[in-house]
């Protein structure tokens, strides 16, 4: 299931003349009985809507008066979404003849053509108001205020997300409401603007139409529907052979997917994540990041549980994503490498309970797969179900995950050098042929994208960069606690020592008192170097540092020097 609530408009949609059909409740009624949620949207005032609509109870939560009031029949709690509207400004209208007048909480209503004195007025006495209208009727409401920011706060009430509703409306005023959910439909009787813009028009007029929306939801969760401006993200681009333009390769994200994002070390599997993630929150979707290696930390619009210091919490995950607008990564640095995969299989449970209650996270973002779901521990990743689709690893190694986890990968995104061995690594896992034909080497920025399908082939694409730069991890690397497999260790020429350093300031203070010849031994392995390039993920650093190792040999203590200055500049300085 996809699609959790219908947000549906009154008057023209499912009334018709303020009167609802019996068999448009029972539609409605059939709805809720499957475990969706009903929410009404309207122009009226909420003491009129109660008064032409016997069965409001129906509905969890009603946003009336064109997005300016909430209210929750179950309680009958009611709640402004706006400030009333200016007496002045009432009585100016009233002054000046204006009939018929309806004046609400927020609202202030009249019909065609009183428009001109409407807007005179507005003018006359400098407010900021906006006049929306409604076939015929002229609406007067603060700026901003629309069915959408009323179905925004009724969404947060049910810990829905917008992308997850099906909209329903038929005049202008329903412009807003039908482009805030994740499928937009217009009844048959609809304003032709409307109808140009939703994602289906019915058949059949109001109620009837309603009925019909009622019906695909419940027998195949509208699947025949074209949302995919709303439902889709880029992967990348490639240029047009004819027209010489960047033209975008696509990935439904709305209802299934799995993806596997690999390539070698430093290949720019974080640039693509960052960039596949920020698009992910543009469409509205959640996402939820198991992160072994604190890479997360910093990102924009992400919320993060646990550090090297604290182990995170399962309920503060579940808590934190009980709120649509709340991506979260889930930092395991606190947890020895061993009992990573236990913390995600027991968290995995969880998140399908969360799925099944609300549809989300939308996505499921598993770093160092092969570390969390090893292939020699197939039960981890059993933990995880087929069904359980719009996942994405992020790997190394694909030949080190479980098969189980590979098996069902809708999307290969392969980066970085050796992309010929990474396909082939991938394809013998799960026993998929290879494709033909593979570019010897990527171009600077790109990256193999092949949608797994018979008779699809891999393209090389342009990587769309983030728009927000990813931040260098600054605090992790200084001052953290990196894992065992990623601290440094000196050793010496004999493997006599066993001196670890987590974090580089630890390598800083243990490099000044090592001995000269374990400070040469490594650096003539060019083992600071590789350290700070595979590790610490700074190829930059690691360029600059390979150029000092050289001075080992004639000035061991410059050596030192040069390697830690270069190290504070550009971290430990920053704290």
């Amino acid at each position: 299931m996809f699609f959790y609530a219908l947000a549906t408009d009154y008057d023209g949609t499912i009334a018709e003349d303020g009167v609802v059909k019996d068999s448009t409740f029972e539609a409605l009624a059939r709805l809720r009985e499957s475990g969706r949620r009903l929410i009404l949207a309207t122009g009226r005032e909420l003491e009129d809507l109660k008064r032409v609509c016997p069965r409001l109870d129906m509905f969890e939560e009603v946003v009336a008066e064109n997005g300016g009031v909430l209210y929750r029949p179950a309680t009958q709690v009611v709640d402004l979404l706006a400030e009333p509207p200016p007496a002045a400004f009432v009585n100016q209208l009233r002054d000046r003849g204006v009939t018929p007048l309806s004046v609400g909480h927020v609202i202030v209503a009249t019909w065609e053509p009183n428009q001109d004195i409407v807007l005179e007025t507005v003018k006359d006495l400098g407010l900021e108001l906006q006049i929306i209208f409604n076939k015929g009727a002229v609406m007067v409401l603060p700026p901003g205020i629309n069915k959408a920011t009323g179905l925004k706060a009724a969404l947060r009430n049910l810990s829905l997300a917008s992308i997850n509703v099906v909209g329903v409306g038929d005049a202008e005023n329903d412009h807003a409401l039908l482009n805030a959910c994740g499928c937009s439909v217009a009844v048959a009787n609809a304003v032709p603007m409307l109808k140009a813009a939703a994602d289906w028009v019915t058949d059949c007029p109001r109620g009837a139409g309603v009925v019909e929306v009622v019906d695909g939801i419940l027998n195949n969760d509208l699947t025949e529907v074209a949302c995919s401006d709303r439902h889709t993200v880029a992967l990348g681009t490639v240029t047009d052979a004819h027209s010489d333009k960047l033209e975008p390769v696509s990935m439904q994200v709305g209802r299934s997917g799995r993806m596997l994002i690999c390539g070698t070390s430093g290949s720019g599997k974080s640039t693509f994540t960052q960039g596949f993630l920020e698009r992910l929150a543009v469409a509205g979707m959640q996402y939820c990041i198991i992160d072994p290696e604190g890479d997360y930390e910093g990102f924009v619009g992400v919320t993060c549980v646990g550090d090297a210091e604290r182990s995170p919490s399962l309920q503060n995950v579940t808590e934190l994503l009980e709120y649509p607008d709340r991506n979260v990564a889930i930092s395991l640095l606190g947890l020895p490498l061993d009992d990573r995969p236990n913390f995600l299989s027991s968290l995995i449970p969880k998140l399908i309970d969360l799925r099944v209650r609300t549809g989300r996270p939308h996505w499921l973002v598993i770093d160092e797969a092969h570390h969390m779901m090893p292939s020699q521990n197939e039960s981890m990743a059993k933990s995880l179900p087929s069904d359980f689709d719009r996942v994405a690893f992020i790997t190394v190694h694909p030949d080190h995950m479980a098969k189980s986890a590979l098996i069902g990968t809708t999307w290969l995104v392969a980066l970085g050098i050796a992309i010929g061995d990474t396909v082939a690594k991938f394809a013998a896992a799960t026993g998929l042929a290879a494709p033909e034909s593979l570019p010897a080497a990527l171009d600077a920025g790109c990256a193999l994208v092949w949608p797994i399908g018979e008779g699809q082939q891999p393209a090389e694409v342009h990587v769309i960069p983030p728009s927000a730069e990813h931040r260098r991890h600054v605090r992790k690397y200084a001052t953290g606690t990196l894992g065992e497999d990623t601290s440094f260790y000196f050793r010496g020429p004999d493997g006599a020592l066993n001196l670890r350093a987590q974090n580089l300031e630890m390598f800083c203070q243990i490099g000044e008192g090592v001995d000269d010849e374990t400070w040469r031994y490594h650096a003539r392995a060019r083992d600071y170097s590789r350290w700070l390039r595979d590790c610490i993920k700074d190829p930059e650093l690691a360029g600059e540092i390979a150029g000092i190792e050289n001075a080992a040999e004639a000035d061991i203590q410059e050596c030192r020097r040069k390697i830690r200055a270069a190290i504070e500049r550009r971290y430990t300085k920053a704290e």
